[in-house]
Order: C-alpha cells, then structure tokens, then sequence
C-alpha cells in the first residue's frame, strides 16, 4: 500500500472520521510488519488492539449479599442524631457562655455607674450638711 496514502489514513483515524473499511486496511497494513519507522508507534496500537481482542475474562465473580437498606438506613438516622445532639449539646454551651460573659460586662456597667452615683451623692450629702450648719448658724443669731 502506498504510505501517503496510510498516512492519510492515520490522520483520518486520530480525527475519528475512518469507516470500518479504512480501519481494518489500517489494521492489516501494521499488523502487517513491513511499517515505516516513523509510523512504528502505531504499529505497536493496532498489534496491542487485535491481541486483546481475543482476551477473556475467566474468573468467576463473587457476589456478595447486599446489605438492606433499611439497615443503613437505621444506622445513619443513628448517626444523625448523635450528630445533632452533639451540636445542640456544644451550641447550648457557647450560647451560656457568650451569655455569662454578657451579664458579667453589664454587671461591671451598672456597677460602675453606681460607684459614680455614690460618690455624687456623698458631694450632695456634704453639701447639704454645709447649708445645715449655716442653716442651724443663723438660727442661733436670730434666737
């Protein structure tokens, strides 16, 4: 056969587009033996092709029971349970603890503003024991 023309051949059947025809010349050309050097790679395609085509498989499958899946089933509605007290259990915790720490800060807060309060009203205590003095003063000097 012409090796412009197998060569055309093997371009058309990189690209897909060879018929059965095509195909089985290309087969015979490489199988063949008498290929050009610079087609070698394909040669050792099509031998690899038309050996295992005649392979079997001999061994003999093993089928396994099948599990019910009503028993997965149990055990991933197990699982998902576990699963959503575990994080109900770990979400109760964090939102106790941001709570805590919200109550310890107000508690600082209002502590804080008493603290202020009480030392305002000391300032008015001792102002106002001033107007008693003078008050009780100048009752003296009218009696």
């Amino acid at each position: 056969m012409e090796l412009a023309n197998i060569e055309k051949l093997v371009e058309k059947y990189e690209n897909a587009t060879t018929t059965l025809q095509e195909e089985t010349t290309l087969r015979n050309y490489f199988t063949e033996g008498n290929v050009a050097p610079h087609l070698q790679e394909y040669a050792y395609m099509f031998n690899y092709f038309t050996t295992t085509k005649d392979e079997t498989f001999t061994k003999t499958i093993k089928l396994e029971p099948k599990k019910s899946k009503k028993s997965n089933l149990k055990w991933l509605s197990v699982a998902a349970s576990i699963a959503l007290l575990f994080s109900v259990f770990i979400g109760k915790q964090i939102h106790d603890n941001n709570q805590r720490k919200e109550a310890e800060r107000i508690y600082a807060q209002v502590s804080k503003g008493l603290e202020l309060l009480s030392t305002n009203l000391k300032k008015g205590e001792q102002a106002v024991a001033t107007l008693y003095t003078y008050e009780n003063k100048v009752n003296n000097v009218l009696k």
